[in-house]
């Protein structure tokens, strides 16, 4: 929570001490000029502005959440985008307008007061109103990319109290602070915040289908860095740097950073004053006191009370009869804004124009649910029995699945968002520790044909099983016999054959790809990287194949490293030993599908674990050979469901299959290092394509109670 907290708090603080040194000034103003039952008018055009700003919050919150998942997505990402193009607007104007602040707030005041008291109204609603809107967007764009509203309010509200606090001190003269510095420094911490909430926004911008590349990805740290962490949530909480990020989102990133804040740093210089020639001294006619011989700046006390002599009197307009309650204004000023924003949700009804809202429980499975129009529809899934429960959207001939919510808790209220086309819908209820529950079913007319996603037991996963299973346990037997060959090679000295030898073992093990997760602390033996190890690749820890390929590319004798060879032999046998034992979840299989060849695209196609023999190529080659099995079992399961796809990745396959073979000649393979950038653009993209086009899958092959 606290950690989401910090930009809110910051925002709170500069926008309430722009706000509050505004209100002061005017106050000071109207109280030199003895003015003070004009004050009235300043506070209701201050509260009007305040319930403006809480209802522009509101509206947004409503509006955000009664999009579908995708405009949500769309609509998030916009506001995110002009909330970093205010605040950037904002940091700009307080730091060039600081110094002279005070003068332009009295002489608007001064103006104002000579128009009457709705012009006063009005211009403190406006000074005020602007920091409020301002502070409502940005607050609401952190929440969302915070995912919870409780520690960004909280920080915004101590930074607001803060705000009021220093206001209040400097009105008192009771502290005197550089606002120039001050504005400088916080200015150059939001533009940094500023940076990460446009990342955020043009990220929901790619997840809404508004801007392409959501697949891109700059890097992806998921698999070594823990999204739970603190140091996680504290870097994604206060600047939005997140473990994937799209090359989009840092170029945006980067890019803003280095603008913005280079024209920032630029703008804050003061320019070297000109050489001006000495006046002679003037004639002093009388003492100055010495409080007036102090020198006063808008820049340390914007908002002191200095004498009223000091200060022409501000002509107040002639008093007014009044022909209406004293209160009767300031309450229509605060009120109207707020019905607005009331009248909106109310109106609204809390939820999409159309939805229908639908029991889930074993006794009310589907009550409430009538027969919708078709196209794109949101129903609140309601659950009301005792138990959590998974809700699907079915239809009952086929059991094929339109949409479904996971672990729907009793009492709450879910969105389920679904296609609706022409055919027959029912509503399948699935309470923990229960039975399945079938609504009645309705008829759809009209509207074309909806795609659905065909069920999965988990019983249909256990063949697949068992064939890939067969597959590992022969690909470790062979493994087994080849680090034995690598072995006798360094036994015998032969560096050039334990080399060649050495490749083969290893594209063994990396057509294994699929059962990585089964093999516990044995891939780390095997297959383990120096990365993060404090001695790096003399570290005793660091063991297995890359800590050998290490050794014979550079320099390292056969004597040496035919010890760790022999290791890397027995690690293999106690893995072949143990496989048949290890839990293998069956449900791990089609994500393994995709997960295969996103790790290529991260470790092997980088050169990230190049440790000197230049094969990253054939390891991605044998990671293609691995997915192809894994798919061959699977293959039966995804015809079933979506034949077209299969074509899609088998097309891929081939694609990148003739690309790795362009860079085989022989024994040899091209280094990634060596590629050109065509080239290599070439294959990074056949691989992305091909990973786009495996994501489908696990969804496809989810085991799902409906079945």
């Amino acid at each position: 929570m606290w950690d989401d907290a910090f930009p809110s708090f910051l925002i709170g603080l500069r926008e309430g001490l722009e706000a509050g040194l505004i209100v002061s000034i005017l106050v000071a103003t109207l109280v030199r000029g003895d003015a003070k039952s004009r004050l009235p008018q300043v506070w209701t055009g201050v509260l009007a502005a305040i319930a403006l700003s809480m209802s522009f919050g509101a509206v947004l919150t409503f509006t955000a959440a009664n999009l579908s998942a995708t405009a949500q997505e769309a609509f998030g990402g916009t506001l995110s985008v002009v909330a970093v193009a205010f605040v950037t607007a904002m940091v700009f104007w307080m730091r060039r307008s600081a110094r002279n602040l005070s003068g332009e707030i009295r002489e608007k005041v001064t103006a104002a007061l000579a128009m009457g008291g709705g012009m006063l109204i009005l211009t403190s609603f406006l000074a005020v109103g602007r920091e409020g809107l301002e502070t409502a967007l940005f607050l609401w764009t952190t929440a969302r990319a915070a995912g919870e509203s409780g520690g960004p309010l909280a920080g915004a509200a101590i930074g607001l109290v803060l705000a009021a606090g220093l206001c209040w001190g400097l009105y008192r003269r009771v502290l005197k602070i550089n606002l120039s510095r001050f504005f400088t420094v916080t200015g150059a911490v939001l533009i940094v915040i500023a940076a990460g909430v446009l990342g955020y926004g043009l990220r929901d911008l790619q997840e809404g289908g508004v801007i392409a590349g959501k697949t891109a990805y700059a890097f992806d740290l998921s698999a070594h860095i823990d999204a739970g962490s603190w140091y996680a949530a504290l870097l994604q909480g206060v600047l939005n740097l997140t473990p994937a990020m799209t090359w989009l989102q840092v170029a945006a990133y980067v890019g803003y950073l280095a603008i913005v804040m280079t024209l920032f740093v630029r703008g804050g210089r003061k320019p070297a004053p000109a050489p001006v020639s000495k006046p002679a001294p003037a004639p002093v006619s009388k003492p100055v006191s010495k409080k007036a011989a102090e020198p006063r700046t808008a820049e340390t006390a914007p908002v002191a009370e200095p004498d009223t002599a000091a200060v022409p009197a501000v002509t107040a307009a002639p008093a007014r009869t009044r022909s209406r309650p004293v209160w009767l204004l300031p309450a229509a000023v605060v009120a109207i804004p707020a019905l607005i924003g009331g009248l909106v949700v109310a109106f609204g009804d809390g939820k999409p124009a159309g939805a229908q809202t639908v029991a889930v429980s074993p006794t009310e499975c589907g009550k409430g649910f009538s027969a919708p129009e078709p196209g794109r529809q949101t129903f609140s899934m309601r659950n009301t029995g005792d138990k959590a429960s998974e809700v699907y959207l079915i239809n009952p001939s086929t059991n094929a699945v339109y949409g479904e919510i996971e672990g729907l808790a009793p009492g709450t209220t879910r969105d389920l968002v679904a296609t609706v086309g022409s055919g027959d819908y029912a509503w399948r209820c699935v309470p923990t520790s229960g039975k399945a529950v079938t609504s009645a079913s309705v008829r759809v007319s009209g509207g074309s044909t909806t795609k659905a996603v065909l069920p999965l037991a988990a019983s249909e996963l256990q063949p697949p099983l068992a064939s890939y299973r067969a597959y590992v346990n022969t690909g470790l037997g062979t493994l087994v016999g080849q680090t034995g060959t690598l072995t006798a090679d360094l036994a015998a000295g032969d560096l050039t054959a334990a080399r060649a030898d050495w490749l083969t073992a290893h594209d063994t093990y990396s057509a294994l790809g699929a059962a990585y997760g089964t093999f516990a602390d044995f891939d780390a033996k095997i297959n383990g990287r120096k990365d993060g190890l404090p001695g790096g690749e003399k570290d005793p820890s660091f063991t297995g194949f890359h800590r050998i390929e290490y050794g014979l590319w550079h320099g390292e004798s056969a004597a040496s490293l035919k010890p760790l060879a022999v290791r890397l032999g027995a690690d293999a046998a106690g893995l072949r030993k143990a496989f048949p034992t290890q839990d293998f979840d069956p449900s791990d299989l089609p994500l393994r599908s995709h997960e295969i060849l996103e790790n290529t695209l991260q470790f092997e196609l980088t050169g990230d674990t190049d440790e000197g023999s230049g094969t990253n190529l054939a390891t991605a080659n044998a990671n293609l050979a691995g997915t192809r099995e894994l798919l061959t079992v699977l293959r039966p399961l995804i015809t079933r469901r979506d034949p077209r796809q299969l074509t899609l990745i088998d097309a891929d396959m081939a694609r990148l299959q003739a690309l790795l073979d362009g860079a085989h000649k022989g024994a040899a393979w091209t280094p990634v290092g060596s590629l050109g950038t065509a080239a290599r653009a070439t294959i990074d993209g056949a691989t992305g394509q091909l990973l786009e086009d495996l994501a489908p899958v696990p969804d496809l092959l989810e085991i799902r109670k409906s079945a």
